[in-house]
């Protein structure tokens, strides 16, 4: 992703996370088999949860995110973000339903349905994105927006002692910066200009892959978005309120295993410690390193984990 100077200089946060925004994240980070140790479980449970109704949006949302933006609309309130859905039929483009209807698992008559504006087809699509909303993110919405809420606050925070571009470096474990272009290792590869439209950083609980880079609500011409993982995933956050502020930000259990780090530790270590099982201890380091707030470095056979400066403030401040 290639930065002007400009481009720099408008990078901002999303007020607040969005309805169909967040129910494509689920229902994608629902079909993904990564990182099994935080999202095991609220798979399983979505599995038995989810009405048959919703079942068609999985020819439209598949794994790696890269899904129809009409079935994700910029809209804040669900009522809001059907009608977008509804309204948008007439836009959709023809070469868009083959590049989906090419993805589906299932048949694609459905989708080529939607683009031949078919009432039922689309009625049939409102009512699976409402019956998905209901089951999947409606009972969870105060813990979607906490963890929201608390990664916007912990980046405008680095952000302010660190800048823009550790910012911007700490959405991903991978992302690194070569000069003003912000790179992200892997596949699929694609390279995208800004040219001087800004970009609107906005985290999701549910997502689990590499920052998923989107037009923005203002179109073409308008700032891209780029939707990351949040610090914290849904599963991890708290079903009350938060005990302090770093439980917010990381959930009891990581906030724990930063707090434990300010003594050396091996993962193996973590996990007898905390009472956590080792890929869970695993994973809560890689996030804590992806952040800047831990370091590790191999001793012979030995993987050892302390807290960085970063962490340090961040205990301190936010205890």
């Amino acid at each position: 992703m290639h930065f002007t100077a400009e481009d720099l200089l408008n990078v901002t946060f999303a007020s607040e996370p969005l309805p169909l925004v967040e129910l494509g994240m689920a229902m994608v980070a629902w079909q993904r088999t990564d990182e099994q140790a935080v999202f095991g479980r609220w798979r399983s449970r979505v599995g038995r949860e989810l009405p048959g109704r919703a079942r068609p949006l999985l020819d439209l949302l598949r794994p790696d995110g890269d899904n129809p933006q009409f079935v994700e609309p910029y809209a804040r309130g669900l009522e809001e973000a059907l009608a977008v859905v509804r309204d948008s039929g007439p836009l959709l483009a023809p070469g868009e339903l083959h590049r989906v209807a090419a993805r589906a698992p299932g048949s694609a008559s459905w989708v080529r349905a939607l683009w031949a504006q078919d009432r039922e087809a689309w009625d049939q699509l409102g009512g699976a994105l409402r019956s998905a909303y209901e089951a999947v993110v409606a009972p969870h919405w105060p813990r979607i927006r906490q963890s929201f809420q608390a990664d916007v606050a912990w980046r405008s925070r680095l952000l302010a002692a660190h800048g823009i571009k550790a910012c911007l470096a700490g959405t991903h474990p991978l992302a690194a910066w070569s000069g003003t272009v912000l790179e992200v290792d892997g596949p699929p590869h694609y390279e995208v200009r800004l040219g001087g439209r800004g970009l609107l950083l906005m985290p999701s609980p549910f997502w689990t892959g590499r920052p998923l880079l989107a037009e923005g609500p203002d179109g073409p011409d308008g700032r891209c978005v780029l939707l990351y993982p949040a610090l914290t995933p849904l599963p991890l956050v708290g079903p009350g309120p938060a005990q302090g502020a770093l439980d917010a930000l990381l959930g009891r259990t990581r906030a724990a295993v930063l707090q434990s780090l300010i003594e050396q530790r091996t993962t193996s270590e973590l996990a007898r410690d905390l009472d956590i099982s080792l890929p869970s201890a695993s994973e809560h380091t890689r996030t804590l390193r992806a952040a800047g707030l831990i370091t590790t470095e191999r001793d012979g056979k030995a993987v050892l984990h302390s807290v960085t400066g970063l962490g340090v403030d961040l205990l301190h401040n936010g205890g």
